[in-house]
């Protein structure tokens, strides 16, 4: 018993601390301290967030369409949201950021899902591609399921019924922030967290 005890005292304490939210937003409220939503005219509206592409915005930003920025230190987290494109939605993009830039990308296309990394000494902070997904695609109309885990060089990822692990030590790299965007068409988003894993 003298050796369980210590071993479950630490096991409660672990527990304990295990699921934290980091961060929330089930866009309930039309401002959230955490939240930036930028490049185009963002909705908030029924629990989610709703955007569609202005051309001209997405000229005048280089070619970069909506997005939702969420400011957050950390390391290793779950991120889990939902969203919804229409027929004319290009692409989503996740990415999580670092103070000197990218880190991780995964970017889910009509024609295939791209995961990526940064390496922090690339060439303009170029990226590598850790998976190249043919049989994952925007599905028009229907809310998809994400859920992102980073810990340490590694990452999981859950979309839909797909899920992948990937690994690069550049992942390790401490995170400033997490962005949700995409381009053309319209997308909306919802029931979006960062936990403590």
């Amino acid at each position: 018993m003298k050796r369980i005890l210590p071993f479950l005292l630490l096991l409660t304490a672990t527990l304990s601390h295990a699921g934290e939210p980091l961060l929330t937003d089930d866009f309930s409220q039309a401002e959230n301290p955490a939240r930036k939503a930028l490049r185009g005219a963002w909705s908030i509206a029924d629990g989610a967030a709703t955007c569609a592409q202005d051309d001209e915005l997405y000229q005048k930003h280089k070619n970069h369409g909506p997005i939702l920025i969420y400011d957050l230190k950390y390391e290793d987290a779950v991120i889990e949201f939902a969203f919804k494109p229409d027929a004319a939605t290009k692409n989503l993009v996740f990415t999580a950021n670092g103070a000197d830039g990218h880190i991780f990308r995964i970017i889910i296309g009509v024609k295939n899902t791209s995961v990526r990394a940064f390496p922090a000494d690339a060439k303009d902070h170029a990226s590598i591609a850790l998976a190249t997904l043919p049989e994952l695609k925007l599905v028009p109309g229907e809310w998809t399921p994400v859920r992102v885990e980073l810990r340490g060089p590694n990452a999981s990822v859950k979309v839909g019924n797909f899920t992948g692990s990937y690994e690069h030590a550049s992942l390790t790299r401490g995170k400033t922030n997490l962005t949700v965007g995409f381009s053309f068409g319209t997308l909306s988003v919802k029931n979006l967290a960062v936990i403590k894993p």
